[in-house]
């Protein structure tokens, strides 16, 4: 009896072994900022149960038809160049912090990425050109570094729509060179339409769907409109046979946040701090757990924790608000 319940014993943990969830990636975008760091920058991140840092350095361009991706330059940010990549990456390595590398644009103004497109021929083949360089830059460092994930581009939607075939032999010159994960970072409405997840090992979805429009949102409001959404996301993520990873998530803390996640309007001053966490604590109830979810990266954290957030701040970050310590606990459970 006793060799039966034994092996009955052992049969249970592999059953519960085999039946268990890959562990997810609880990622924060860490910040680019004019200085390196340290280990007084990383522990914060630590401490929340993150396990992985998105890290963005950045290209430039003059306006949303303006061929040349600008980076490397003298001018930028410590941590938008290799250099600062680099030194980001080490530092968060010291603690065990897996990494994903997400060269980002800047348009000039803010514009939105989404709508860069060129004029004629010759500009396409510069931009084309250009991009090339920007991101294989970043491929090289990549692969020396050893980073887990390298996403490819950053909601390029007009871009990526109007030159398909330049997206596909771009995923394979980075495959030549860098050996880890690929994603591409699509916007909430353009990642039904990407051309190119079958090349790619997740399917990158930055999620800021509209969701709700109470101007506090409650939790059963923000359950019922993350339904459609979470359909649509499993539907992809079963017929592409890749997971689905969160390459951008968040709320700011102010009113109506379920309604346009994807607000940056410096012009709103109210601060909703309720709004945020429930927003939060929604999305993590209905995605974290689905098996076809990989994970994802809350926008934005900080270097400098303490001189950040807080309760009067009503941006995107969960920096010393109730919604970081909703974050510690998610993280900490997956």
């Amino acid at each position: 009896m006793r060799s039966i319940l034994l092996i009955l014993g052992i049969l249970s943990q592999l059953i519960t072994g085999c039946s268990a969830q890959p562990e997810k990636i609880n990622g924060v975008s860490f910040v680019a900022s004019g200085d390196s760091i340290s280990a007084k920058h990383v522990a914060p991140v630590k401490k929340i149960n993150a396990n992985y840092a998105a890290v963005m350095p950045f290209g430039f361009l003059k306006g949303v038809s303006s061929p040349n991706v600008i980076y490397d330059a003298d001018r930028q940010w410590f941590g938008e160049r290799p250099e600062g990549v680099k030194q980001y990456i080490q530092e968060l390595r010291k603690v065990g912090i897996k990494i994903m590398i997400k060269p980002q644009l800047w348009i000039r103004r803010g514009e939105f990425t989404g709508t860069l497109k060129m004029t004629s021929e010759k500009e396409w083949l510069i931009l084309e050109q250009t991009y090339r360089d920007f991101i294989l830059l970043f491929a090289r460092l990549a692969e020396e570094e050893e980073v887990e994930i390298l996403c490819i581009g950053t909601e390029l939607e007009q871009f990526v729509a109007n030159r398909p075939e330049y997206w596909t032999t771009l995923v394979a010159q980075i495959r030549s060179i860098y050996k880890g994960k690929l994603t591409y970072a699509a916007n909430w409405d353009e990642y039904t339409r990407t051309p190119f997840w079958n090349q790619l090992d997740y399917i990158g979805v930055d999620a800021y769907f509209p969701v709700c429009n109470e101007q506090t949102p409650s939790l059963n409001c923000l359950a019922k409109g993350w339904q459609s959404h979470l359909d649509k996301l499993k539907q992809v993520a079963e017929a592409s046979g890749k997971p689905i990873l969160f390459t951008e998530y968040g709320y700011r803390s102010i009113d109506y946040t379920g309604e346009k996640p994807w607000t940056v309007d410096r012009s709103i001053t109210n601060v909703n701090l309720t709004a945020q966490t429930n927003a939060l604590h929604v999305l993590y109830d209905q995605v974290w757990s689905k098996e076809w979810f990989a994970g994802g990266f809350i926008w934005k954290w900080f270097i400098d924790h303490e001189q950040v957030g807080g309760t009067d701040n009503n941006r995107f970050t969960p920096q010393n608000k109730p919604a970081e310590e909703l974050l510690r606990k998610t993280y900490s459970s997956y």
